[in-house]
């Protein structure tokens, strides 16, 4: 693909929704893993070693993209691929997956407050309505009236993968000079598993349990097979797709649409999990989504500064 990104939005479109289809299925698929007895880091460092090794050869052929862009690359590597799956995988190990990605998807509303507070720009009044409504249904998917019965560490952890998922769509779209999708995702992968094998020490995890069945809804499940599918579908099909949709529809049309892994990961997570959420949840995600679209469609005011910015644009 080219290096340069360029518009077309139907395109687009479609490989946004193929990113938010691939990654969706990862939480539900995770979780019988984590409940077999593998921690979430081990659970996300299998994810990311296994993705990096199946485009090693693609990484080593554009190596020189790192070398060109080392702190976006770098940066990729640490936030957008370790720190999403690793705060990510910890979170559904406290609280149901549907309620980790609507946490998650909180991500919009930290975009806008990136833009006010820190570059200083004016947001519209339709965006202040998009992190009212995100609010408002967050308080209502956690139950907050309910004494906080979702454990709190949790939704922290949800919160911060919230946080690295912004430097995803920033840094998918604003590192594309020079850097296509194949380049920026391989070496960023081999970054991120270097940085997690660090932290997961792969060496005393229980390997034994990769021969195990795990079940997913009376079903036995070989676990090196769910594992294949965090490793390939959910994460090399997930990102390329996802980085070349940011690539041809900019990051805040891109991140809107993939508001869509949070509906389908919460399908999934009923249909293989049975973990159903109730009707005072389910409007709150509603609510949730509705405002993230909101707060990504909404335009920051613009700047008097030339530069153009790469979130809120």
């Amino acid at each position: 693909m080219g290096a340069a990104p360029f518009r077309t939005p139907t395109a687009g479109l479609g490989l946004a929704v193929a990113s938010a289809l691939a990654f969706g299925g990862s939480g539900p698929v995770a979780k019988p893993l984590i409940d077999a007895g593998l921690s979430p880091l081990s659970v996300a460092w299998l994810r990311v070693a296994g993705a990096a090794l199946l485009l090693l050869p693609l990484a080593v052929r554009h190596l020189g993209a790192l070398r060109r862009r080392p702190v976006a690359i770098v940066g990729y590597g640490l936030f957008a691929v370790a720190g999403v799956q690793s705060c990510y995988f910890a979170a559904i190990a406290r609280i149901p997956v549907g309620v980790a990605l609507l946490v998650e998807y909180l991500a919009p509303v930290l975009v806008l407050a990136f833009v006010r507070v820190v570059l200083r720009r004016r947001v519209s009044r339709a965006a202040l309505v998009g992190v009212v409504l995100a609010v408002v249904g967050l308080a209502n998917v956690v139950e907050v009236w309910s004494g906080a019965r979702f454990d709190l560490l949790g939704l922290g952890l949800a919160l911060a993968a919230a946080c690295c998922q912004v430097v995803y769509f920033v840094l998918s779209e604003s590192a594309g000079d020079g850097v296509g999708p194949v380049a920026m995702l391989g070496p960023g992968l081999l970054v991120g598993a270097v940085a997690m094998t660090v932290v997961a020490r792969p060496w005393s995890m229980p390997w034994h349990l990769l021969t195990t069945a795990p079940e997913v809804r009376g079903h036995a499940v070989p676990a090196i097979v769910l594992v294949a599918w965090i490793a390939v579908v959910a994460t090399v099909v997930a990102y390329l797709t996802g980085i070349a949709a940011v690539r041809r529809l900019s990051a805040p049309v891109a991140s809107t649409v993939a508001t869509l892994e949070a509906v389908i990961a919460a399908l999934l997570a009923w249909l293989l999990l049975g973990e159903a959420m109730d009707a005072v949840q389910i409007g709150g995600g509603v609510l949730v989504l509705a405002g993230a679209v909101v707060a990504q469609r909404a335009t920051p005011a613009t700047a008097p500064e030339p530069e153009p910015v790469p979130v809120g644009s």
